[in-house]
């Protein structure tokens, strides 16, 4: 399985993976039936769940019912327990929409035109498409950005960055997830490195241009945002940590006040 999921995802083009994976990996999720885990987005149990990587594969990542990563368990987990996103409409703009995630707000906002608006470079799913490093939309326009491991795949990260916080409303706020390596102290990037297989072997991943070290809440924060760092899988504890089969990420909240 482990060998199968880390060729589709290198082999199988990204937007034809994701119109593909909702009915297949279902089926294969029928021979991992059992209560050792709980997805908190769909509520389906499992005795684990599917690995995931591109490279090296993550054992109990991927809940085959509704494709939830580590991630976006947490980050519904902090949504749902921290925000008021579920209980308000605020006119928020979704940048390479999660599935798993757009399940459940696309309904909430139903009721509420153009106040969920989803966007990605090239995915089908999104309602908009367009380049994160020149967003389409007017300055303080938007009162919630959703914005999560995309910022690793842009050649010019800053620019973005000045993008969203342009494009965000005094009050509004914003989640801005990249993978992080703690041990580095600053980021690393090299432009030259432009060979697939090579940004695969020094990025982990052949479509991501720099490893972002502990000082991407500084990088945040020189576009202009508040920026806060925050630890929410310790806060959960290690019983919600097992049982949502949880990453030690950090949650990273940007404000333009």
């Amino acid at each position: 399985m482990k060998r199968l999921i880390r060729w589709a995802l290198n082999h199988i083009p990204r937007p034809v993976l994701q119109r593909i994976a909702s009915w297949a990996v279902p089926v294969v999720g029928f021979f991992y039936q059992g209560s050792r885990v709980e997805c908190p987005l769909c509520g389906h149990r499992y005795r684990k769940f599917l690995p995931y990587g591109y490279v090296r594969s993550r054992a109990n990542a991927l809940c085959p019912h509704c494709l939830s990563l580590e991630r976006h368990r947490l980050l519904w987990l902090y949504l749902t327990r921290e925000t008021d996103l579920l209980q308000s409409h605020p006119r928020t703009l979704h940048i390479a929409p999660e599935v798993c995630i757009m399940r459940h707000l696309k309904p909430h906002f139903a009721g509420f035109p153009g106040q969920y608006v989803t966007a990605d470079l090239e995915s089908p799913l999104a309602d908009l498409h367009f380049d994160v490093q020149q967003i389409p939309l007017a300055d303080r326009s938007v009162d919630v950005i959703l914005c999560n491991h995309l910022l690793e795949h842009v050649a010019d990260d800053r620019r973005a960055l000045r993008e969203l916080h342009r494009i965000l409303r005094p009050g509004g706020w914003g989640i801005l997830l990249s993978p992080v390596e703690p041990d580095y102290e600053h980021t690393y990037e090299d432009d030259t490195i432009t060979d697939p297989d090579e940004r695969t072997r020094i990025f982990g991943q052949y479509d991501h241009r720099r490893i972002y070290g502990a000082d991407y809440p500084d990088r945040l924060r020189e576009a202009g945002f508040e920026a806060a760092d925050i630890d929410y899988a310790a806060a959960l504890g290690e019983e919600a940590c097992r049982r949502y089969a949880l990453p030690r990420d950090h949650i990273y909240v940007v404000y333009r006040h």
